[in-house]
């Protein structure tokens, strides 16, 4: 898992707001660095001010599946002592909405990070032409 260094209050950035060009580039770049073949998953993790944390792979899947460990996803934002995060992977298939388990492990995500007082902010997924927001689209 790849964690970068948590910033220190003099370095930490404003997070831009989450529809704009910047954050999603940056998500874009990760989830679907070369080669795309496979399901990739990245979290950013934000204060209350929505200033980036830090930041972190979190999964490797097949081909149509993401393999999801919610306690790494977790330890890390409570390492950071994150009130945010925002989530993003990758669809291969280059069908760009949710899948049913995309749906249900979404909620299940929000319902813990609730209980952990984690705001899920959104759940972006990503093709080579487009973009999903979760968020945008009612599914959180």
């Amino acid at each position: 898992m790849l964690t970068l260094a948590r910033p220190s209050p003099r370095e930490q950035t404003q997070l831009p707001e989450l529809r704009t060009a910047a954050i999603i580039d940056h998500l874009r770049s990760v989830v679907l660095t070369p080669p795309a073949l496979h399901e990739r998953g990245h979290a950013i993790f934000v204060d209350p001010q929505r200033a980036c944390l830090g930041e972190a792979a979190f999964g490797m899947g097949g081909m149509s599946t993401l393999q999801l460990r919610m306690r790494s996803l977790f330890g890390e934002a409570l390492r950071l002592n994150a009130a945010g995060m925002i989530l993003a992977h990758n669809h291969p298939s280059g069908q760009c909405w949710p899948s049913d388990c995309d749906i249900a492990s979404t909620r299940r995500l929000q319902d813990v990070g609730r209980a952990l007082d984690i705001m899920l902010i959104d759940h972006l997924i990503f093709t080579p032409q487009a973009v999903y927001s979760m968020r945008a689209g009612g599914l959180l």
